[in-house]
């Protein structure tokens, strides 16, 4: 029997929550810590036991849950899956050193809803059932609640905690009919994945399917205008917590695992949907980057933006447009997680990131401006970082499958690269308007730390990209055989 890794992975931050919460404070950011680096461990254990060269899912787990229903409890990944559990758990760690200092706040409940995050998240990426893979869904919702009500980075959090809990609430609505039309659309009502892709359904119950799916993970994607949530998010919750929301993109990972997959005719059909939304997310957050006067906001805008670029990968329905979505996918969790990040280093420091409030940062912080500024390059996709394979893979994949989409998001991508460095330049450079800038310190070694390992992959991935997309290509190739021809 091989030993349960994807279980130990997902538990193992679920049992830390609930440590964190018993034990004396003094004790949880370093069981924290602990937790958090052995989880890493684990999510580097199953990429060196995974077989890249198969494309099928592999070390899964099955044990049948609810039997009159058809239920199990079913892990497992492939390579569309599988590196967005070190991504993640490397992500988690990081944010671990922002939210370190805490004041005189107790770390103790504060920790506990982060490792209970970061549980839901993995489970996410690792379930092969649908009925699980909603319980770990919208279980995530629960801590990024009190995270953000509680330890929220404005006092607008308090108004920006609920919207954002019911509108993720609302947008779990339409996954959870898709999911239990699908189940009992077969002769034996099932819930297995694997099961469900095995059996392909009627092009009519495949249409109301996909647009159920495609409805559910928009709200999270986010695609205009099921968007709005995620400005006033960045901006009221502590940056660590928008990291993780926005570095890890669950919503096109909801696209490529279950909507597209599950509905592939309905795909094809509509594959004019996908395109057209990718593009307007596009633009639309390129555009709005341009009047922003936080840099938190613009981040955030430029999250839409990269979210747009890769529904637009995944409308090509092709292996080359699903190996870039998932480069790309990857690559947006170092550039918007790490962006972020250093952000709430910012914020720690001078109070703000307000572009008026900033002026000449980087006089006094100048490793934090050199790595927030290697971020925005990498979700520009500048040739020699992480965002650079992904981004051609998936603007090649636009254009020979959606011409006219592929040259507006080409368009889209020129203003926001304008955008960012509009912000970056007001906010780091020029003289210093404030002393709480002048007198900010540069990043600690804790920080540094997570600065190093940004540069490292994005340079890493960027400079050699081979090994990653080799891996992901099998897989991708699979993927796209089940989508029918036009």
């Amino acid at each position: 029997m091989t030993p349960p890794l994807l279980s130990a992975l997902v538990f193992l931050p679920l049992a830390g929550a609930l440590a964190a919460w018993l034990l004396p404070r003094r004790w949880a950011p370093g069981l924290a810590g602990l937790v958090m680096v052995l989880d890493l461990i684990l999510a580097v254990a199953a990429v060196a036991a995974f077989d890249a060269t198969t494309p099928g899912f592999q070390l899964q787990e099955k044990h049948l849950w609810i039997p009159g229903l058809g239920v199990s409890y079913q892990l497992g990944v492939d390579a569309l899956s599988l590196f967005f559990l070190p991504v993640t758990a490397l992500l988690f760690l990081a944010a671990l050193a922002a939210a370190w200092k805490l004041g005189g706040e107790t770390p103790g409940p504060q920790l506990g809803f982060l490792l209970l995050l970061q549980g839901a998240t993995l489970g996410i990426f690792c379930a092969l059932d649908t009925l699980l893979f909603f319980v770990f869904w919208e279980l995530a919702l629960v801590p990024l609640y009190f995270l953000l009500l509680r330890w929220g980075a404005t006092a607008g959090a308090a108004a920006a905690a609920p919207r954002y809990f019911l509108i993720m609430l609302a947008g779990g609505v339409p996954l959870l009919f898709a999911f239990l039309f699908l189940a009992f659309s077969q002769a034996t009502p099932t819930t297995d994945l694997i099961a469900l892709l095995a059996a392909p359904l009627p092009r009519g119950t495949q249409q109301i399917v996909f647009v159920l799916l495609f409805l559910g993970f928009g709200v999270k994607v986010p695609l205009v205008p099921l968007h709005t949530w995620l400005p006033q998010f960045a901006l009221a919750a502590p940056g660590y917590v928008t990291a993780i929301v926005v570095g890890l993109k669950l919503g096109i990972y909801g696209l490529l695992r279950w909507a597209i997959p599950l509905a592939p005719q309905a795909a094809q059909e509509l594959h004019w949907l996908l395109a057209g939304a990718g593009t307007v997310a596009v633009l639309y957050g390129a555009v709005g980057m341009l009047s922003q006067t936080n840099l938190r906001a613009v981040l955030a805008f430029a999250s839409v933006s990269h979210a747009g670029l890769a529904v637009l990968g995944l409308s090509a329905l092709s292996s080359r447009g699903v190996q870039g979505v998932v480069a790309l996918t990857l690559s947006f969790s170092l550039a918007t997680g790490g962006g972020f990040l250093l952000l709430e280093f910012l914020r720690q420091r001078t109070g703000s990131t307000d572009l008026q409030s900033l002026g000449g940062a980087a006089r006094s912080m100048p490793r934090l401006a050199g790595g927030f500024l290697l971020c925005g390059l990498v979700g520009m996709g500048l040739p020699g970082t992480a965002g650079f394979p992904g981004e051609l893979l998936v603007i090649l994949a636009a254009l020979h499958h959606h011409a006219g989409s592929g040259l507006g998001a080409l368009f889209g991508l020129t203003v926001g690269a304008a955008a960012f460095l509009t912000a970056y330049r007001k906010a780091f450079f020029g003289p210093v308007s404030r002393p709480e800038v002048a007198a900010a310190a540069d990043l600690r070694p804790r920080e540094w730390a997570v600065l190093v390992v940004i540069v490292v992959l994005a340079l890493g991935f960027g400079l050699f990209p081979g090994p990653l997309l080799d891996a992901l290509l099998p897989a991708a190739e699979a993927w796209a055989m089940r989508i029918p021809a036009p």
